[in-house]
């Protein structure tokens, strides 16, 4: 009886092989413009939710002299308005310039996110290469907005040091 079963297993695990392959053949590999979306997507939630739980007394916290509040830190993501809106069609100054209020500071966080949305959005394989002006001279849009997402997780890994700091745990950290 085993020598009989020890076939039909074997069969039965190349079956499924075979299946699993064609399936994995089927489903195609997500493009670059839609990988590079998710990432944007990841970070802009998670930023959104640290600018949200600090609480406002900490919003003018530094670890150290040297390096900006944390108030700060979100009216620099904010101010990624003016790349966004420049890929749009028309450069915007961001609202959270000049800002210290949490409520301010967070209402602008979101006017630029919503503006890098529409840059996001319009995205795609055909225009990833397509040249755009982008600081110092023309660069292909996909590069200027794969640099949002590298800066805004560089600045995102800083504020979450700051919320440690303050016994808080950063959104990419919860429900681990």
């Amino acid at each position: 009886m085993k020598k009989k079963l020890v076939p039909v297993l074997a069969l039965a695990a190349l079956c499924s092989l075979a299946a699993w392959t064609m399936f994995a053949q089927d489903k195609a590999a997500p493009s670059s413009s839609q990988i590079l979306k998710g990432a944007y997507t990841r970070i802009k939630t998670n930023f959104q939710k640290a600018a949200e739980k600090m609480p406002e007394d900490q919003y003018n916290y530094k670890p150290v002299d040297a390096v900006e509040t944390f108030g700060q830190r979100v009216a620099h993501i904010a101010n990624q308005m003016g790349t966004c809106s420049a890929l749009n069609g028309a450069r915007k100054p961001s609202s959270a310039a000049g800002k210290t209020a949490k409520a301010d500071l967070v209402a602008g966080l979101a006017e630029s996110f919503a503006e890098c949305d529409k840059a996001f959005d319009a995205l795609t394989d055909a225009n990833a290469m397509e040249s755009v002006s982008a600081g110092r001279g023309m660069q292909p849009r996909i590069n200027v907005l794969y640099g949002i997402v590298v800066h805004a997780n560089e600045v995102y890994g800083a504020m979450g040091v700051y919320m440690r700091i303050k016994g808080l745990v950063p959104p990419s950290s919860e429900g681990r």
